[in-house]
């Protein structure tokens, strides 16, 4: 089996502070692409789990592509860690924490007193501001935000998302990075929501209102997004995807800084207040038990 070559311009070493499932996602994309990399967790035990879910979803690659690499290969290449020193060497750290305000500067100041000078950080973030999150560190040029999608195997698109403080030729070495992980890059100035979760999050938004208003079913109405529209998986169903709680979060933030066309529908804050989180809890707007 041939084993990955890292690109020119691709970092060698990488780290991700985070090893939920878009941690993981994207530890598991440097990784099959030939990087080293290490996940950071807050403990032994969500260290070893998140272990577990890159080796996983690397199984999975390597099933679906027995001549795109060795899966023994690939997990000796993926460390884990409760220290965020193991970022020292790294050339990209990114942050994958949930989207709270108060606990992403938490960690991308703890993170960034470890690294490297020239060492990039960048943060995962869907929707806060990445010139906020940069005034919060001691080197804000070398701090970019890294959208990835879920689930980053699948997903073919990066949200580079460029601060008002950093250093212009990160936006060429992110494009390289980007196409190295054989996806595609959208590059974009630091606004609330920035291009995707703006647009995604204003239909998802609508659709909601619609099931409140008795319009027409979930179901209905994402497929008349999906038969209509040509979207791949209809506004709701993507909610569930995503998670309700973290669509709510997005919402409420979009609310605060773009105004009342962003308000979270009340079935939206009702069923998160429920634990209907979509399908990581079994029931959101659709049934996933």
């Amino acid at each position: 089996m041939n084993n990955p070559v890292v690109p020119a311009g691709f970092p060698a070493r990488v780290g991700v502070l985070g090893g939920g499932r878009m941690g993981a996602g994207i530890a598991h994309a440097f990784l099959i692409n030939g990087a080293d990399v290490v996940v950071v967790e807050r403990d032994e035990a969500a260290a070893q789990a998140g272990r577990e879910r890159v080796k996983a979803s690397a199984a999975k690659t390597v099933e679906r592509n027995p001549q795109g690499g060795d899966l023994e290969e690939l997990v000796s290449r993926l460390s884990v860690s409760v220290d965020y020193a193991a970022f020292g060497d790294r050339e990209l750290v990114v942050e994958a924490v949930p989207e709270d305000w108060a606990l992403k500067v938490a960690a991308l100041r703890g993170v960034e007193e470890q690294l490297s000078l020239g060492t990039v950080l960048a943060s995962n973030t869907s929707s806060l501001s990445v010139s906020g999150l940069a005034e919060e560190l001691a080197r804000p040029q070398d701090f970019l935000g890294l959208h990835f999608f879920n689930p980053v195997p699948a997903s073919t698109l990066i949200e580079v998302v460029i601060g008002k403080q950093t250093r212009p030729e990160l936006v060429e070495q992110a494009r390289t990075w980007v196409l190295g992980l054989g996806k595609t890059a959208v590059v974009v100035n630091d606004a609330p929501g920035f291009a995707s979760s703006r647009l995604g999050v204003a239909i998802a938004l609508e659709a909601m209102r619609m099931v409140e208003e008795g319009v027409a079913s979930a179901e209905d109405i994402d497929n008349a997004m999906v038969l209509g529209y040509k979207h791949p998986t209809g506004p709701l169903r993507t909610t569930d995807m995503v998670g309700l709680d973290v669509r709510l979060g997005i919402a409420n933030y979009l609310h605060q800084t773009l105004g009342e066309r962003f308000a979270p529908p009340q079935i939206l804050r009702d069923r998160v207040a429920h634990g209907e989180l979509g399908r990581k809890t079994g029931k959101g707007f659709f049934d996933w038990s």
